[in-house]
């Protein structure tokens, strides 16, 4: 089965909506990559209010999938689509997409969002860092997997490897570069 991002998007924001108007008792879906459905509780007696832990829950997993659908998509100095990224491009277009609001440029991210602690972070988060050859910002990535200075995110890389890719915070190269979290949700 191939992800279709653009599909994948309507299916998130259609459920959050429904979710929102008349609540259920579970939603369940498949993550790409897991046999084991993901199951989120939500009261019926209520409508889901956009600020609770399941709607957050959602669209942070909503945003980590649709980032997903991007792994291996080359990195393009300037690039803001599915045919090539660089990371703030990356960023830009996944939360865009979701109607969220971020800058476009990985310098920007410098007075941005709410900084988190990063023994805090969250799925969605963006993890800012230095450039590697200058003291000024120059790298961002989307959190996917928070385990503190251990977290995993998903960015356009311009290393090597040149792609949209998962890299882990504790490796060398992205430790010693860290500035922050930031929290966009």
């Amino acid at each position: 089965m191939n992800f279709n991002p653009p599909s994948f998007l309507k299916i998130s924001i259609a459920a959050v909506l429904l979710l929102g108007l008349f609540g259920v008792t579970a939603y369940r879906f498949s993550p790409k990559g897991s046999k084991e459905p993901t199951e989120v509780s939500v009261s019926a007696s209520e409508p889901v209010k956009s600020d609770s832990l399941e709607a957050d829950v959602l669209i942070r997993d909503s945003l980590e999938q649709f980032g997903k659908g991007f792994l291996g998509v080359p990195y393009v100095y300037g690039g803001t689509s599915g045919k090539g990224f660089d990371c703030s491009g990356f960023v830009y277009y996944v939360y865009q997409e979701f109607g969220i609001r971020v800058p476009r440029t990985s310098a920007q991210f410098e007075n941005f969002g709410k900084e988190v602690p990063i023994e805090k972070v969250k799925k969605g988060d963006i993890l800012v860092f230095l450039s590697p050859t200058r003291n000024v910002i120059g790298h961002i990535g989307i959190v996917t997997d928070p385990k503190g200075m251990e977290s995993e995110f998903i960015h356009a890389s311009s290393s090597k490897e040149m792609k949209v890719m998962i890299s882990s915070l504790k490796q060398p190269s992205y430790t010693r570069r860290f500035v922050k979290a930031v929290a966009v949700l």
